[in-house]
């Protein structure tokens, strides 16, 4: 069977496009008219060009927990006994969007003769960004090891936990920020709305407006007849930040003042020491060795210092250095990581020791950032009170003063 894509219409005047599964075009165009559709266009998407397979270029990408749902779904078929290609069929009908169209390509190439990793590494160089480097030397060995669904169980666990855990960080700070943000909305339009009707109306009554009233007063006329500085002044520093993030050199820079922000960095370096702990275990304990290992997780390293230190560490580790000692080298990884690394080298249980080691500084990063979370949402509170009361306070004092007067 082969993979045809198609541009149809229902009979109203939108053009349809997807792709099916059929022996042949002839075989596709009946499908498709079965389901009431009048076919414009239909073209073989898995044909040979000079003998390589032609990959259907998807629009929307695949999400990752789509992928674990896949992982997971096919670990349970194989572990039952479904061969491959039935397997895959199966989960392929419980699919819709990108995530059908990328595993009816798969099951192309698998039925074609070549192995589900190789079929998932051509995927991920067509662009699927669902498909990561773990997933494909993972499927690998398990293909190899002939225990491809329980390999496939390890990956999904391991990719159910690392959808917990990616972002934590920023989980625990969108509160407050939301809360900052709709506090900044509304002292804006206290500013630009409420302020210069009331204070416009004490200046024709002659009264004079204390200290206060009149910062508050500069600081309207600005919003109001200066708003377009402001937004040149965002516009450059958004643009400034976009055009360090693209050097090299400037994401490094930034990534290692993300680091010395106090709390901040500490949580950030622990959260990438679980996802470090937990990678390394999980692919130790597939059957992969500890430098491939390593180069994995280098990779999924998000953070620039972070990552070039793995680099440094697994170069040290192949010209025969010690674990623990390349770790210390680089002196981004504290004395505890260092430690287990070591002791997971001296007695031979890397895997549980990791393992051990990333639900500790799980438990800590969870630990913190709620308590991080606790402290922030009063302080934001206090200083939106603050801000809003000033503005109040300034509008009234004036009208206090006014009465006192009379």
């Amino acid at each position: 069977m082969a993979v045809f894509g198609y541009i149809a219409s229902d009979g109203g005047a939108k053009l349809l496009e997807g792709s099916v599964v059929a022996d042949s075009v002839r075989a596709a165009r009946d499908q498709l008219r079965e389901r009431g559709l009048r076919v414009h266009e239909i073209t073989s998407n898995s044909g040979s060009t000079n003998g390589r397979f032609v990959w259907l270029r998807m629009k929307r990408g695949v999400r990752s927990m789509q992928m674990v749902e896949f992982v997971r779904e096919l670990s349970t078929l194989l572990g039952v006994g479904t061969p491959l290609l039935e397997a895959l069929d199966t989960v392929i009908k419980q699919q819709r969007g990108a995530v059908h169209l990328m595993l009816l390509q798969i099951r192309e190439r698998v039925a074609s003769g070549i192995s589900l990793s190789e079929a998932l590494r051509e995927a991920k160089d067509c662009g699927n960004r669902g498909i990561d480097s773990i997933t494909i030397s993972m499927v690998a060995v398990g293909e190899d090891a002939g225990n491809l669904d329980e390999v496939l169980d390890e990956l999904a666990n391991f990719k159910e936990h690392s959808a917990a855990l990616k972002n934590r960080v920023l989980s625990a700070l969108l509160y407050p920020m939301i809360v900052f943000s709709i506090g900044i909305l509304v002292s804006v339009f206290l500013m630009t709305y409420v302020v210069p009707g009331l204070i416009e109306a004490l200046d024709e009554a002659g009264q004079e407006l204390p200290a206060v009233t009149q910062v508050v007063k500069a600081v309207s006329d600005f919003l109001v007849y200066k708003w377009w500085l402001i937004l040149g002044v965002l516009a450059v520093i958004v643009a400034a930040v976009m055009a360090l993030m693209r050097m090299p050199r400037g994401r490094y820079w930034v990534h290692q003042m993300v680091l010395r922000i106090p709390i901040l960095g500490d949580l950030i370096c622990k959260q990438a020491v679980v996802q470090l702990s937990f990678v390394i275990a999980t692919l130790m304990r597939s059957g992969i060795h500890f430098e491939q290992a390593i180069s994995l997780a280098r990779s999924s390293m998000r953070n620039m210092l972070l990552r070039d230190a793995l680099e440094e560490t697994e170069a040290a580790v192949r010209e025969g250095c010690d674990i623990a000692e390349a770790l210390e080298k680089t002196g981004v990884f504290g004395a505890t990581v260092v430690q287990v690394f070591a002791l997971g080298q001296q007695s031979g249980k890397m895997e549980q020791m990791l393992t051990r080691l990333g639900r500790d500084y799980d438990r800590q990063v969870a630990t913190a950032a709620a308590r991080f979370t606790t402290v922030l949402e009063p302080v934001m509170i206090v200083l939106l009170a603050v801000m809003i009361g000033m503005i109040a306070f300034a509008t009234i004092l004036p009208i206090m003063e006014m009465g006192n007067t009379l």
